[in-house]
Formats: C-alpha cells, sequence, structure tokens
C-alpha cells in the first residue's frame, strides 16, 4: 500500500508548473510525497482518492525541500483507523451539520492526529471549525440531539484571555462520556505596540501556521475522512522525530510563550529532537522575559506536571535547565536564605536523574503514579530543602512552599508532602544506620528532642514506628531519598551532580531498610488504632477536660504501644498509672 501526499490545484492565473516527489521508506511500505509548486495565488480542488490509498491533502504553498532524505525513525501509520466510540462522535457531528444544512468544515486539530497516526489512543479531541464559533456549533449540536432524543451533557464556554496568551473562546460538550472541545479556526493580526493579537476567523492553512509545532499542526478532517498536512512539514517531522515550529521560532514563541515548554515536554515525551534554531530562540531574553511576564502560572504549573508525570521527565528538565529556563519556571522570593549556589538547578536536575534511575532499579511497583510524582518533585527541589524566605509576617516558610504555591500554582497538598518529606529525611538518615544492622538505637545518638518510656531495646520501633505515622503512605519515598544522602559523614553531592549515583548501592540500602521495616511490622503503622483514646487517659489523671496533658500522654501511651505490639489495652493503663504514680511522687 502507498500513503500518498498530493496536492490538487486549479489556477486563477496562468503559472509553470513544477512537479517533485520524494520517498520515505518504512518497514513494510514506501511513503510517497508528490506536490506541485504553485503561486500564491492558487487555491484547491477538490480533493482525489487513489485506489488502494489513503490520500493526504497539503497546502498550496510548497516548500521545496532537499533531495536526499534521512533513513526514518518513527513508524508513522498509514491510516488512521477510528474506535468505535470516535465513529459514533463523529456521525453525530455529521449528522448536526446535514441537519441544519450547514457547510461548516469540521477538522480535528493537534495532538489526536499526532497521537492517531503514532498508534497512540487520544481521548482530547479538539475540533476546528471554519465559519463558526464553538459556541454556536455545540448549540445546533445540541438541538439536533434533541430532536434525536438524545441527551447533551456538560455544556461549556470558556472564554478567551488574551492577558494570558489565551487568545480562543472554547466551548465543551461531553459526546458518548469523551469530553469535546470546539474552536474556530485563527489567524491573528498585532498591531504595532501590542502584544494582543486581534482576533478573525482564518484559514485551515493559517490556523496550521499558528500551532506550537509542525507536528501539531496535522488535521483530521471529518467530512472527508483526510489526514491535512497544510504546513507541509507534519508529517515529515513527525516521521523524522523533529521538534520545529511551523513559523519562525521566535514568532511563535512570542506568540504564546508557553509553546517553549511544549516544546521541551514533547521532545522529551517522544524522544524526539529539538530544532537548532528553535533551541536558540527558546533561551533568549526575549522569550525568557515574555514566558515570565505574559503566561500564568496555572499554565506553567500544568505543564511542569505534565513533563514530571510523564515518560521522561529528566529529559524534560535537563532541557529546561540546557536552555536557561530553570529558575524563570521555578522562580524564587526576592530574598532566601541561605542564598542559593549557582550550580543548584544542576544538582536539582542530577538528583532528580538519580531518583527516576533508582525508581526503575527498585521496581515501580514499589510506588503509585501519586507517590512516583511527588518523590520526583522531592528529588528536585532536595538541593532546596533547607532554603527559606520571610513571608509578610515575617515568619520563615520553607522556599519549597513558594514554588509548589506561587511559582507553579499547585495545590497545596503538594507542597505539604514535599516539605514533610524534607523534614523527615534528618530522622530517617539517623535510623538508618540501625535499621540496618537490626542493633539498638541510642535515643541520645538520634536527638529527636522527645521524651520515651520504653525499653532500649524497643527504641527502633518507637522511633521508626512515629516517623512512619508523620509521613504515612510517602515514607518509601522519604526513604528513597534518604539513600541518595547516605551516609551522611561525606558530601555526596558532587558524586550526585557528576552522576556518580552508586545505583547498586543504593538500591542495596532501601531494600534493606524496606525489609527491616517490613520486620518490625510498621509498614501501615499509621493505620494503628490507640489502645487507649482521650477519655481513658482523663480517667487516670483524673481530669476534667482536655489538654496538653492529655496530648502528652497520648503520646506516651502510643509509644508503650509501639514498644509492646501485643499488649492490651488493660496492661496499657496499668503500665500509664504506674508511670504518673511514680511522677507525681517524684514531684
Amino acid at each position: 500500500m502507498r500513503l500518498c501526499l498530493m496536492n490538487a490545484i486549479k489556477f486563477k492565473a496562468k503559472a509553470p508548473l513544477l512537479l517533485h516527489s520524494f520517498s520515505l521508506p518504512t518497514a513494510k511500505s514506501t511513503l510517497a510525497f508528490r506536490g506541485v509548486l504553485t503561486p500564491p495565488n492558487a487555491t484547491p480542488l477538490s480533493l482525489t482518492k487513489i485506489p488502494n490509498t489513503l490520500t493526504f491533502i497539503s497546502s498550496p504553498f510548497l516548500s521545496c525541500r532537499a533531495a536526499m532524505v534521512p533513513a526514518a525513525c518513527v513508524e508513522v501509520k498509514e491510516k488512521i483507523e477510528l474506535t468505535e466510540t470516535e465513529k459514533k462522535i463523529f456521525d453525530r457531528l455529521l449528522n448536526t451539520l446535514l441537519h441544519f444544512n450547514l457547510q461548516t468544515q469540521l477538522r480535528v486539530a493537534g495532538g489526536w492526529v499526532r497521537d492517531k497516526l503514532l498508534g497512540k489512543e487520544c481521548y482530547d479531541i479538539d475540533i476546528a471549525l471554519d465559519n463558526m464559533l464553538g459556541s454556536e456549533f455545540v448549540n445546533k449540536v445540541q438541538e439536533y440531539l434533541s430532536s434525536t432524543g438524545e441527551v447533551a451533557q456538560g455544556l461549556a464556554v470558556i472564554p478567551s484571555n488574551p492577558e494570558q496568551s489565551k487568545h480562543l473562546e472554547t466551548a465543551r460538550m461531553r459526546l458518548f462520556d469523551l469530553w469535546i472541545d470546539f474552536v474556530n479556526l485563527r489567524c491573528e493580526d498585532y498591531s504595532e505596540n501590542s502584544r494582543i493579537p486581534t482576533m478573525k476567523f482564518g484559514t485551515a492553512e493559517e490556523d496550521a501556521y499558528r500551532r506550537d509545532l509542525t507536528i501539531n499542526s496535522l488535521f483530521y478532517n471529518i467530512n472527508t475522512n483526510l489526514v491535512e498536512d497544510l504546513t507541509e512539514r507534519g508529517l515529515e517531522d513527525l516521521k523524522f522525530g523533529r521538534i520545529v515550529t511551523p513559523l519562525p521560532p521566535k514568532a511563535t514563541f512570542l506568540d504564546d510563550p508557553l509553546r517553549v515548554l511544549r516544546a521541551i515536554r514533547f521532545g522529551a515525551r517522544f524522544d524526539f529532537t529539538l530544532d537548532k534554531e528553535l533551541k536558540k530562540v527558546a533561551a533568549c531574553d526575549d522569550v525568557k522575559t515574555a514566558l515570565a511576564a505574559k503566561i500564568s502560572r496555572e499554565r506553567i504549573g500544568t505543564e511542569i506536571d505534565l513533563m514530571i508525570s510523564g515518560n521522561q521527565p529528566v529529559k524534560a528538565i535537563n532541557y529546561i535547565c540546557d536552555l536557561t529556563l530553570f529558575w524563570v519556571v521555578f522562580s524564587l522570593p526576592p530574598k532566601v536564605e541561605p542564598a542559593v549556589s549557582e550550580e543548584c538547578n544542576r544538582l536539582s536536575a542530577a538528583y532528580l536523574d538519580a531518583s527516576w534511575q533508582l525508581i526503575q532499579l527498585i521496581g515501580c511497583s514499589n510506588f503509585d503514579d501519586e507517590q512516583r510524582r511527588l518523590c520526583l518533585y522531592s528529588a528536585l527541589f532536595l538541593p532546596l530543602r533547607s532554603t527559606t524566605y520571610k513571608d509578610r509576617k515575617d515568619k520563615m516558610i520553607p522556599v519549597v512552599n513558594y514554588i509548589f504555591r506561587d511559582s507553579l500554582k499547585r495545590k497545596a497538598s503538594d507542597a505539604d508532602t514535599v516539605i514533610s518529606i524534607h523534614k523527615s529525611l534528618e530522622k530517617f538518615l539517623s535510623l538508618i544506620p540501625s535499621l540496618l544492622s537490626n542493633e539498638d538505637v541510642q535515643i541520645t545518638e538520634v536527638g529527636w528532642g522527645e521524651e520515651f518510656y520504653v525499653p532500649v531495646t524497643s527504641k527502633l520501633r518507637v522511633l521508626t514506628g512515629f516517623l512512619l505515622r508523620e509521613i504515612k503512605d510517602f515514607w518509601r519515598v522519604a526513604l528513597l531519598m534518604s539513600t541518595l544522602l547516605y551516609p551522611t559523614d561525606i558530601d555526596c553531592s558532587k558524586d550526585i551532580i557528576n552522576k556518580h549515583f552508586q545505583l547498586d548501592k543504593k538500591k542495596g540500602i532501601f531494600k534493606s531498610v524496606d525489609n527491616a521495616i517490613v520486620k518490625l511490622g510498621l509498614e501501615k503503622v499509621w493505620d494503628l488504632k490507640p489502645l487507649v483514646n482521650g477519655k481513658d487517659i482523663m480517667n487516670v489523671l483524673q481530669l476534667k477536660v482536655g489538654g496538653p496533658l492529655v496530648r502528652e500522654w497520648q503520646q506516651k501511651t502510643l509509644s508503650w504501644q509501639l514498644a509492646h505490639p501485643s499488649g492490651t489495652a488493660e496492661e496499657c493503663l496499668d503500665w500509664m498509672k504506674e508511670t504518673h504514680s511514680k511522677r507525681i511522687k517524684m514531684e
């Protein structure tokens, strides 16, 4: 089977024609492209299907390509195969056109087309309309569905916000349990003194050139069942794994600076190569200034979260470092203590790399998706764990809190969890030698600042139990962070930044400590129900109301319970009465 990229056109004016073609070898077939170089005033004619082929339509503005084409490196499917759900969705949309006798062209844009051609499933369907707003078409679909007895779900309109580079109104609706976004095709005009464009309806080609990347500029025309490559680069760049902007990168990035981070994310996700000129422009001061000033922190945070949660977080963060974007993205408050070193961003990336590799080595099954995500954030911000700043009330706050809540606008629980993990590391590091050797730990050596009325032989279990109750489900994340910093008597940062990770050794420490904790019966210790409650304690102390003394004894009785895993409530109360009686006599 041959997959042909053809351009059938007619001329408004006579002009010489120049035909050219080239073939891209694939494992199963030859991918052939044929085009016609035409004058700018040429207009498209009807599309032509060739027997046993899937036809692609390209722009009339065909750019010349080098005669020599490099070997293929990415397998691109020869046709888009729709799922049953997608067929039903597109059928409803086409029936809407017929019902109202609309001449609208419906095109699925961007990522869905790209992923389908790469053989990946995609549930993010964005549809571009050539002659009406998304909200107008959604209303038509709703009216058509009502006429057939079906009910449209989840209708919504998201307004444009040009100040934050969101130039288009987006309408949404839910069909067959999938969210579908509808927008109009666009082109933009910029006045000389304004960075906010004037939006108007555009052609499909104008819209394609305004996309972030050529691999995201492809359309799937629902009316004709054709893939449209209107930049003449999308299929080729997808085929050869290239991250390129349709227009010169500076124009594309200044239009919407978030595209810099999207280019990084897609380059990392697909292991594609960033274009040389794209990298140069991404690192320039104009683009960095625009990214910091023009894009909302929520949008930046969303992109970073997608990178960290993705399949290549290390590659993405390394790109951010290489393009000198680290402190633009992870911005700090004006004054921090202690001052952040120049190499901190590289050290952050190196800790991320070490953590990512160690997770793979230990086994991903040890961490769920949320644990893995926050583990990588914990590693990324590990060099900043002791850095603080003053808030408006002159209170010293971990700078990691600022990064999550202000720089990335992530949820407060993310900041709280990562800070909790960082705070647990000193305690975890103090316990690792005893957990590795299964020897008794001396409380004076640990310096926890707590008073425990338990036998020395039980202190290891008690201390470990209290620590795990603090960080709960994230104790293995804290353990993994601790192994990167262990042993504490040497500065491991130089080894980390030079990629001397000693991963096999770190894995051995992790597994040994993990096994010791499980053997102690503490794997889910935070679910342990106290043997005695506040009311029991108040009865022993002969108190009428609670207070700090009750909370103090709650900790003490819990420490007794951890030291005596087979103990009963009665035994715990007897111990409490005896201890309390001795304390009164001493006073």
